[in-house]
């Protein structure tokens, strides 16, 4: 999956091309134009690449947020990785821009140097800063060195990657061949970065396995991945971290495709294959950059280091994605449990899906709807329910196109007991509903 980049640099672009659209449509004599098959942001990277000889890839949104006075502009969930459906509420501005240089060694081999800055609100810092050697004897395979991540898989509408690594120090290889089962990544790291450096009193490491591509059935595909973390804690204890995910293409019906993944971890491994809780201030705290799919919601006060141990942690995880003519969306069901060495369990459950449809040439209609459930022991069950409608345009009708600038209006709506957990933010002074209005622009490439 690219990498996906949206920022409002890339607003620009399309307000490059959205004046030709215009006066096109302005003539209703003639035949509506033809749509695009690509993205402009796309071949426009390309010709870049072309010229410069340099690689170039990210992601960014950004946009004008409002929202009524003293209430969050975005990040309405009740917490759990599985419940910021992220359409109209994310009121936040990100940007990652990698560029890299790759030089020829000879024999097919080439000696490449990448690096990733990100901005988040106006805080910078670095994602991915490292080299990487291709090609060695006509492999297939990449050694590297640096700070880098793997993001394996998303589910887009949470804005939360679900099977990744990284953001850490660390070396490995990636893209071992593994004859016709797939191929295979691994890599170790340590728990410092660029961000935040000598660090880890605990002298944490981590190593990674990601067996990817793993024929399963007519077409499907199987990954499994593997996170152990090591170290001295003064809270909580090593950890393991598994995860299996099934993809399959024309799932019943052609041109639908359906994701179910199972993850379990323990201890100081995140369900993700990152670390979790280390009783150490992490990149994140450092930068101040958005981590593991997190919102612009009020940040919540520090929690001391003392109090951070490991957790077991469940997740299942059935999603479904389609494209039929003007008619594209996407949607899940998914229930994770969190229990901490010393806390109480927290069991959350999720439903919803986005919905687009192409009304014109370059615009789409978009609805979402979202609904979270969380149960923690001895307290009242939370509720949050967000709905948006939205007009996008962009290259194409496609759900999957981007760039794309979208006019949206949101509604989040929660009980007491949501209320009660979050009065630091959006349930302050009892509130239990809130309605937001914006503009945004997103793109990847």
């Amino acid at each position: 999956m690219h990498l996906k980049l949206d920022h409002l640099p890339v607003a620009g672009l399309l307000f490059a091309w959205s004046p030709g659209w215009a006066q096109e449509l302005s003539l209703p004599q003639q035949e509506p134009p033809p749509i695009a098959s690509s993205d402009p942001a796309g071949e426009l990277v390309r010709k870049l690449n072309e010229a410069t000889g340099l690689e170039l890839w990210g992601y960014g949104r950004g946009g004008v947020y409002s929202s009524p006075s003293g209430q969050a502009k975005g990040g309405y969930t009740l917490g759990g990785d599985l419940q910021h459906y992220r359409l109209g509420n994310e009121g936040d501005n990100y940007l990652e821009f990698g560029i890299g240089k790759q030089f020829a060694l000879g024999k097919g081999s080439k000696l490449g140097f990448f690096y990733m800055p990100s901005i988040y609100n106006g805080k910078s810092g670095t994602a991915q800063a490292y080299v990487a050697l291709s090609g060695i004897a006509g492999s297939s395979a990449t050694l590297w060195a640096g700070q880098r991540y793997h993001r394996i898989h998303d589910i887009h509408i949470l804005d939360k990657w679900i099977l990744e690594d990284g953001d850490n120090y660390g070396l490995g290889i990636d893209g071992l061949p593994m004859g016709v089962l797939g191929r295979l990544n691994a890599a170790i790291y340590t728990a410092d970065s660029i961000d935040s450096k000598s660090r880890n009193d605990n002298n944490a490491g981590r190593l990674n396995l990601q067996w990817q591509d793993i024929p399963s059935n007519a077409n499907g595909k199987l990954t499994l991945t593997a996170a152990l973390v090591s170290g001295k804690f003064s809270r909580g204890r090593d950890g393991l971290a598994l995860g299996l995910m099934h993809q399959q293409k024309d799932f019943l019906l052609s041109r639908l495709n359906h994701t179910l993944v199972l993850q379990a971890s323990s201890g100081h491994a995140a369900i993700n294959g990152k670390f979790y809780n280390l009783d150490v201030r992490g990149p994140e705290k450092a930068s101040g950059l958005p981590r593991d799919g997190a919102v612009a919601a009020a940040p919540a006060p520090p929690t001391p280091a003392a109090s951070q141990p490991g957790a077991k942690q469940y997740r299942l995880l059935d999603t479904i994605d389609f494209q039929w003519g003007k008619w594209g969306g996407q949607a899940l069901l998914g229930y994770q449990s969190l229990q901490p060495d010393n806390g109480v369990q927290t069991r959350d459950l999720s439903v919803g899906g986005r919905l687009s449809y192409g009304v014109a040439p370059y615009t789409k209609l978009l609805a979402e709807l979202g609904s979270t459930r969380r149960n923690m022991q001895h307290q009242d069950r939370q509720q949050l329910s967000k709905a948006t409608l939205a007009v996008a345009f962009s290259p194409n009708t496609d759900f999957w196109t981007r760039p794309e600038l979208r006019v949206y209006v949101s509604h989040a709506r929660w009980n007491q007991a949501a209320s009660r957990a979050n009065v630091t933010s959006y349930g302050s002074h009892g509130r239990t509903s809130s309605t937001l209005f914006g503009i945004q622009a997103e793109a990847w490439w």
